[in-house]
């Protein structure tokens, strides 16, 4: 088995974000660094030495020489681009679409690339604006570069805690997984759950007018996912199913979650996935308010010396 690569979905249009510009490359480290920056540096601890970016094209300039550069000494980079005029065959975009299709179409996009450079390689699938922590890229990195059972395609997440990733100014996406022993029964994907003010968490499906309550240990995807090369072709054929069978009960809005594709192969016997759980904390800049408590966290975590600073100094 090839050396498994990182691919960090970074296309997003980053609505919820106001107008702080990219999140992708809004500072957050001592030195200016990006949660980008920790996400590369804690795979590259963990053992990852290849990665694609998937952006938009017009992103290409700025993340090559806010992000790229600092990091060719450690990681081989390539960058893949989420565009929408990237459709299945026999397909067409509803008239006036204007949302991209979805982190399913990005983690697609990447592992497209990952076949291409590298061939039979196996790929883990990360955000590019969450903050995962050092543990999780250890995990999968351990996972990825094991050996692996023939038969069903054998794939895994990183489980979070639902009270370990939610943001005190807005609601959060999660993909709430149903897990028996270790392994994925069902991951729902809930496009709104929150801190409520008695101090719960829950979800709504009707824009706030009842909430479903979420226990805090509740496992949740975070879009981190490992992939073996064989599920490339599986995404394949469930973007297709997208286009088909979802897109045109939500034309102008519908998306591709990749949680949405893992479960239809779980669903339907194709594959197996191992939940890998972690107690760790989420960080992300949601929005333009969460800035300051991921730097507050980032700032105590290089003082206890888990970061050097600046994070892409000399070769660690």
């Amino acid at each position: 088995m090839s050396e498994p690569v990182l691919v960090i979905m970074a296309a997003g249009l980053g609505s919820r974000f106001g107008g702080g510009g990219l999140k992708q490359v809004t500072p957050v480290g001592p030195c200016g660094e990006r949660i980008i920056d920790y996400s590369l540096y804690d795979a590259w601890k963990a053992g990852f030495r290849r990665a694609v970016c998937v952006i938009k094209e017009e992103m290409l300039r700025e993340f090559q020489e806010e992000i790229g550069r600092p990091i060719e000494p450690y990681l081989q980079l390539e960058y893949a681009f989420q565009t929408m005029e990237d459709i299945p065959a026999g397909c067409k975009a509803p008239e006036g679409r204007q949302k991209p299709w979805g982190t399913g179409h990005a983690a697609l996009v990447g592992a497209r690339k990952v076949r291409e450079v590298w061939g039979g390689a196996p790929y883990a699938v990360v955000n590019a604006d969450d903050f995962y922590g050092a543990e999780a890229y250890q995990k999968i990195y351990g996972f990825l570069t094991g050996s692996h059972p023939a038969g069903k395609l054998d794939l895994c997440m990183v489980g979070y805690q639902v009270g370990n990733t939610v943001t005190d100014n807005g609601d959060v996406s999660r993909g709430v997984c149903q897990v028996e022993g270790g392994m994925l029964k069902k991951v729902t994907e809930r496009t709104k759950i929150a801190k409520l003010p008695e101090g719960k968490i829950g979800y709504t499906e009707d824009e706030g007018e009842t909430w479903t309550i979420l226990p805090p240990d509740t496992p949740v995807s975070m879009q981190f996912w490992g992939f073996m090369p064989q599920a490339t072709e599986a995404l394949e054929g469930e973007y297709v199913n997208f286009f088909q069978r979802d897109l045109p009960g939500n034309p102008l809005k519908g998306e591709f979650f990749l949680p949405f594709a893992v479960d239809a192969m779980v669903q339907d016997g194709r594959a197996q996935v191992h939940v890998l759980e972690t107690a760790s904390k989420w960080y992300g800049v949601t929005y333009l308010v969460d800035r300051q408590s991921v730097v507050d966290a980032v700032a105590e975590m290089t003082r206890q010396g888990q970061y050097p600073s600046p994070v892409w100094g000399e070769k660690n």
